[in-house]
């Protein structure tokens, strides 16, 4: 009976000794985050006011100046504008980016006459084609979806190569030990080991497609999110003005926060493969 008790303490003390320690609470990432946050938004209401509101504003100004847009609403109906555009926008530089990439990688010829315009026009300020545009498109709806799918095009298509292209030959030859079709190739192997560098692609291609949307209601038709703020400047209401460039701010940071929960649910095991817990 002292035997087994002694087994028995034995284990105890083994499985205490294992068990992993409670992380504190000042090591958590959301401690730092949204105190950081909060210090930066302190410290803004305290000096705020002090700065002329033809200058400078502050949270509470700026929070104000956010339910009188709110309530007679200006602020939904923008909104709306900006979001229709960068929504088609950045769609449209999915659906052709992707397939545009993997058939590069797949395909030497394609690549051969492809690389040198597409690194051309990624290297060029897009912002000087957009009088270019203009001529072509007019200033409506469609030149502004185009200028969002040019800022948006490039990062998808050039991760989306690099993805397809790091891709270990031994996991293709695996596939065709199997005598698999270059179809089941390309949707069983391929494109789920690119999923990451995809991913990451159109995470880039959400923050130049907000800054896209923005520079088209700027240059072409006032309009969206844009019209806010210039008119608003014109106005020199500053705290009106803060309030579409917080929203420009929280959708991108909401876009890409909702991009890596749809890569999280499509692709769990890049986490593990990528030494990432869990905080």
């Amino acid at each position: 009976m002292s035997v087994a008790n002694e087994v028995h303490a034995g284990a105890m003390a083994a499985g205490q000794q294992t068990a992993p320690k409670a992380t504190p609470w000042w090591e958590h990432r959301a401690v730092f985050r949204y105190g950081f946050l909060a210090l930066i938004l302190i410290v803004w209401q305290i000096v705020g006011p002090f700065i002329s509101p033809i200058f400078f504003t502050y949270p509470t100004k700026i929070a104000v100046a956010f339910y009188e847009l709110t309530i007679n609403g200006e602020l939904p109906y923008y909104l709306a504008q900006s979001l229709e555009v960068m929504f088609y926008g950045l769609l449209a530089a999915i659906a052709v980016g992707i397939p545009m990439a993997v058939l590069m990688a797949r395909v030497r010829w394609v690549d051969w006459a492809l690389d040198f315009p597409i690194n051309a026009l990624y290297a060029t300020p897009l912002v000087a084609l957009v009088p270019l545009l203009i001529l072509w498109l007019g200033l409506g709806f469609k030149v502004k979806v185009a200028v969002v799918f040019l800022m948006a095009l490039f990062p998808i298509c050039i991760n989306t190569w690099l993805g397809v292209t790091a891709v270990p030959k031994t996991l293709i030859e695996v596939g065709k030990s199997f005598v698999a079709p270059d179809v089941v190739i390309l949707r069983r192997i391929i494109l789920p080991a690119t999923l990451p560098y995809i991913m990451a692609g159109v995470r880039l291609a959400v923050g130049r497609a907000v800054v896209a949307m923005v520079i088209a209601e700027f240059f072409t038709t006032i309009s969206g999110l844009g019209a806010v703020i210039i008119n608003s400047a014109n106005n020199f209401d500053t705290a009106t003005m803060f309030v579409p460039i917080i929203i420009l701010m929280v959708m991108a940071i909401g876009l890409n926060s909702l991009i890596g929960w749809v890569e999280h649910k499509v692709a769990p095991w890049q986490a593990e493969i990528a030494g990432r817990e869990k905080e």
